[in-house]
């Protein structure tokens, strides 16, 4: 028995990401009242069209595509027309109205969103490499990173990693602990590229009690002890100084406005 369902073509000069999507939001809309989506993407001469026509004619459908070379998407609107196939054009309605406000005519070029994705595998790497030379695993990321933030535990330096990374900004963080003798890397490299991040001693320690209490740990361990993080604190203070970087207070600072103050330094620093 055959099935009734209305099917939904997707045709698209590219990889088709956009329509498919579009048509996933419709479809959901519909519980089991529309059947597949099928995709053809590359659709790039008018035998290929021709083709996707008159498998059409065949079932239940509708067509939503995105073409955007004239010939083609005009030749492809009317041989939809001819046949009585109802067909979308996904991007002509914004594409007319952009035109007439820009004064600007549209390239017409199939698949450029497709070469702007770059910029998500920009980001995709940035992410990989916060991950990789996280809380000062590896040294030798020092030198390849686009910023380098340093300071005590607990003054978001993984966040603000992550954060910046989604910005496509190459970060390594370095925790600083007074027994411990920062990695030889970090005075290595130019201090434009090192952002001190420092603490309130009484907001470290509400921080790190909470800390504490989650990983079921007891409260008076040195950790959030005041003494013990005021030390911590001179400490950095010590190898902020001998770096010469810039040093922010992250205390009542959000993630965001941290970022944006990092990201400004940054660019003060490129020009």
């Amino acid at each position: 028995m055959q099935d009734n369902k209305i099917e939904m073509f997707v045709v698209s000069d590219s990889i088709g990401e956009t329509a498919e999507l579009v048509a996933q939001a419709a479809k959901i809309q519909f519980n089991d009242s529309v059947g597949a989506i099928r995709k053809f993407s590359f659709v790039l001469d008018k035998e290929q069209m021709d083709e996707i026509v008159e498998l059409a004619k065949e079932r239940q459908c509708i067509i939503i595509y995105t073409l955007v070379m004239s010939e083609e998407k005009e030749y492809f609107k009317q041989i939809a027309e001819e046949n009585n196939i109802i067909a979308i054009d996904l991007l002509g309605p914004i594409i007319k109205p952009l035109e007439e406000l820009t004064g600007m005519k549209p390239k017409r070029e199939a698949g450029l969103n497709r070469r702007l994705t770059s910029y998500y595998f920009d980001k995709i790497e940035a992410i990989e490499f916060a991950v990789k030379y996280d809380d000062g695993k590896d040294p030798r990321g020092f030198k390849k990173a686009d910023v380098v933030l340093i300071g005590v535990s607990r003054t978001s330096k993984t966040p603000l990693s992550m954060y910046l990374a989604n910005k496509n900004i190459k970060v390594a963080n370095l925790p600083l602990v007074p027994e411990v003798k920062p990695a030889e890397e970090i005075f290595q490299i130019s201090h434009k590229k090192i952002i001190g991040l420092t603490n309130s001693p009484e907001v470290l320690n509400n921080i790190r009690r909470e800390r504490l209490k989650d990983m079921g740990v007891r409260s008076n361990s040195s950790y959030a002890d005041l003494d013990r993080i005021l030390k911590e604190l001179e400490y950095a203070d010590r190898i902020f100084e001998k770096i010469k970087c810039p040093v922010i207070n992250v205390s009542h600072r959000a993630i965001e406005e941290t970022a944006n103050i990092i990201i400004s330094i940054i660019s003060q620093n490129n020009k």
